[in-house]
């Protein structure tokens, strides 16, 4: 496999967390780690979906606790969606060669 697939894996391993929540978070963390070494450019990859992840999380806490005002619950549904189709974005534009930066994400890890 090329670099550009193990990018577009990399995204796209975020959508396991559809139906096993915990492999969202753990295939990719993985791939990267594993990969980061015989792919040097998989790294600003795994770096972008960490940060993605993280940023999933921190948002997700936040609208939970606004259900209690009724947004929480439009929140969720927008947060579902873009949990959905930012990691297809991204796996598309890594399978084109290219660094997609997901909008809306905290930058923690650089």
């Amino acid at each position: 496999m090329t670099s550009r697939n193990w990018a577009m894996l990399l995204h796209l391993s975020v959508l396991l967390a559809g139906p096993v929540p915990v492999l969202g978070l753990i295939a990719p963390i993985v791939i990267w780690q594993i990969k980061k070494e015989e792919f040097p450019e998989l790294d600003a990859h795994g770096k972008e979906v960490l940060n993605f992840i993280i940023s999933m999380l921190i948002y997700s806490v936040v609208a939970g606790i606004l259900v209690f005002a009724i947004i929480g619950i439009f929140l969720l549904i927008a947060l579902g969606l873009i949990a959905i189709i930012f990691p297809i974005i991204g796996g598309i534009k890594a399978n084109n060669g290219e660094l997609w930066h997901y909008p809306l994400i905290l930058r923690l890890i650089k």
